[in-house]
């Protein structure tokens, strides 16, 4: 993507002689992302950029890692893997397609090719923060929870302000009944972004398995308030207010949590919850 805000701000330097150029710029728009309405603009600027067989290897690249994206958001992952490797043929030292695709993977489940692209991302790009994290992402699903610590310490190694790597590890350590040094990674990831709905959803499971249920109560019905279909956060908060008596309102919670995600409690339980 800044490949193409680059090119859109030296294509801007030059008079709008044509209105194959007027086009073209505002291809390039669209292809960047200059249109939140839905997916489907940025869909439409690229693929124009990507059909131009006149364009550059590297403008066209990025335009497919940038379609990518806009099918990831559609939910769309089979199209977004098919985009990013189109981008890894046109450039196989971008590595910015590489970690997209293994998100995408990721998003469907198939851990193997998610972990392989992140591998590659970070050989291309060793200081590749976000594709450590997913990486640890990808680690935790494969219950692979030694691993995922390691790379989110990578993560805040490189950047030690990256909100998802301290909310990542808390979430890890968590799950791994590591609470104290759990709870401090959270809080230190709400230091640098307060009311962060993630993390009070992750440090609402500490609580919850710590016993505080006052304080994993108010951090789950936080995150609610932010992010009111948190799948997690109502489940949460459901064993919690079982556990201080409340059942009417901890089943409620229980059941609205279970409609979002039909493993929710499976999870719960992995995580050592019940």
């Amino acid at each position: 993507m800044l490949l193409l805000l680059n090119l859109s701000a030296g294509a801007s330097a030059a008079p709008p002689t044509s209105s194959k150029l007027i086009s073209k710029m505002r291809n390039i728009e669209l292809c960047n992302g200059s249109d939140r309405s839905s997916p489907e603009p940025q869909i439409r600027g690229c693929t124009a950029l990507i059909n131009d067989e006149k364009e550059t290897t590297l403008l066209r690249a990025v335009a497919y890692n940038n379609r990518g994206g806009a099918y990831v958001a559609q939910g769309n992952y089979d199209a977004a893997i098919d985009d990013y490797g189109q981008a890894i043929n046109l450039n196989s030292s971008f590595a910015r397609p590489f970690n997209n695709r293994g998100f995408a993977y990721l998003k469907k489940g198939d851990y193997d090719r998610a972990l392989k692209d992140f591998d590659q991302a970070i050989k291309l790009n060793p200081d590749y923060v976000r594709a450590f994290a997913n990486r640890a992402e990808t680690y935790q699903q494969r219950h692979d929870y030694q691993s995922a610590v390691r790379d989110y310490d990578i993560a805040i190694r490189i950047q030690p302000e990256f909100v998802a790597g301290w909310n990542g590890r808390c979430w890890t350590r968590a799950i791994m009944g590591e609470l104290q040094p759990a709870l401090a990674d959270c809080n230190k990831a709400l230091a640098i972004r307060p009311n962060d709905a993630a993390t009070l959803d992750s440090r609402g499971l500490v609580y919850l398995k710590l016993g505080q249920f006052d304080s994993a109560i108010n951090d789950y019905s936080e995150a609610l308030r932010a992010e009111p279909t948190m799948a997690t956060a109502l489940y949460g908060r459901g064993l919690a207010r079982i556990k201080k008596g409340d059942s009417t309102g901890g089943n409620a919670d229980l059941a609205a949590a279970a409609k979002l995600e039909k493993k929710i409690a499976e999870n719960f339980s992995q995580y050592g919850v019940r």
